[in-house]
């Protein structure tokens, strides 16, 4: 026995202690929890103390035992933490919906309904004392879309270097939006995301918004072995080669907020069809290229595939609990 223990880990029992120690320690704030619920339903200020001391937990177990204790579940702590905030009044649950192919006008009406949904829910909240208020819901959009080109509010007409009638003859569409950002493409062999989600829920910050829609795609181009970086005072992700001078852009992102609810997202080059781009002045940046994940590896890639690890990546930087419809 003195041998077996002599060749046995020493880190094997101090992570035993550890997952002990943090599964006792939570004790007293589920207890806690619960009963200040029990008494004030949404007593805000409480709860949210609970809910700091045990996203600090989560930050313990994710030093002790890696980012990869398990990519499609939360930790212990993060299971609570995500119940602790919907019992004050923040829904965490995020319901996925796979659109598939379709055209950018009928995407577009979608995201408008879901949209006015979470606001109406949201202004209804306001005439109800906290007990009685709705839980807002939350929605990822993911689809594709047939040739088009849409223009954001600040875009600019000129940054479309084709004709109206080359575009009727190519069988290309033209919108203007109600979305932050200049003219761009989208198309088939282009993931596009919509999330449709009341910002209250996570966080009230449209520039982390932004930044941890950027992180999640450069987290997905490096599971695929791609370099994926920003470009300060630009939005979207590009890919850096290194050997490649100016590096280009892989994934345009523009956004609009209303009521903290966002619409319209971010579109993924992934199989694209690049010569589409060369009708346009790409968000309106003159000096910059654009790519795909599929002209970086030089192969065709599983459009799915990259849909799923782009979900997690969401999931885990918004700390979100997806549910596929």
């Amino acid at each position: 026995m003195s041998q077996r223990l002599a060749n046995k880990p020493p880190y094997r029992s101090m992570t035993l202690f550890f997952m002990v120690f943090l599964a006792l320690s939570a004790i007293p704030y589920i207890f806690l929890g619960v009963k200040i619920y029990e008494k004030k339903p949404f007593c805000h200020q409480p709860l949210k103390r609970v809910y700091g001391v045990l996203k600090w937990q989560c930050t313990i177990q994710k030093l002790f035992f890696g980012h990869n204790f398990s990519k499609n579940t939360h930790y212990p702590c993060e299971q609570f933490a995500i119940y602790l905030a919907y019992m004050y009044g923040k829904n965490k649950k995020v319901s996925i919906k796979q659109l598939g192919r379709l055209a950018y006008q009928e995407a577009w009406d979608i995201q408008e309904e879901v949209f006015n949904e979470i606001v109406s829910i949201k202004l209804e909240n306001r005439k109800l004392d906290k007990g009685h208020q709705k839980l807002t819901p939350n929605y990822l959009l993911f689809c594709e879309h047939p040739h088009v080109y849409t223009l954001g509010k600040s875009g600019s007409t000129a940054h479309l270097l084709a004709s109206e009638s080359m575009l009727q003859t190519q069988g290309v569409s033209l919108y203007a939006t109600n979305r932050g950002g200049d003219i761009t493409y989208h198309g088939p062999g282009q993931l596009v995301v919509y999330p449709i989600l009341d910002l209250e829920n996570f966080f009230t910050d449209i520039h982390r918004y932004l930044r941890c829609l950027e992180e999640a795609v450069i987290a997905t181009l490096n599971d695929f072995g791609l370099l994926g970086t920003r470009v300060p005072g630009l939005t979207g992700v590009w890919l850096d080669h290194q050997d490649q001078q100016p590096i280009c852009k892989v994934c345009a992102i523009g956004v609009r907020t209303s009521r903290w609810v966002t619409m319209h997202g971010l579109a993924l080059n992934i199989n694209t069809d690049l010569s589409y781009f060369d009708q346009i002045i790409p968000c309106g940046i003159q000096d910059r290229k654009v790519t795909s994940m599929a002209a970086a590896l030089g192969t065709q890639q599983n459009l799915p595939i990259v849909a799923q690890n782009l979900e997690q990546h969401m999931m885990r930087l918004f700390d979100m609990e997806l549910v596929h419809c």
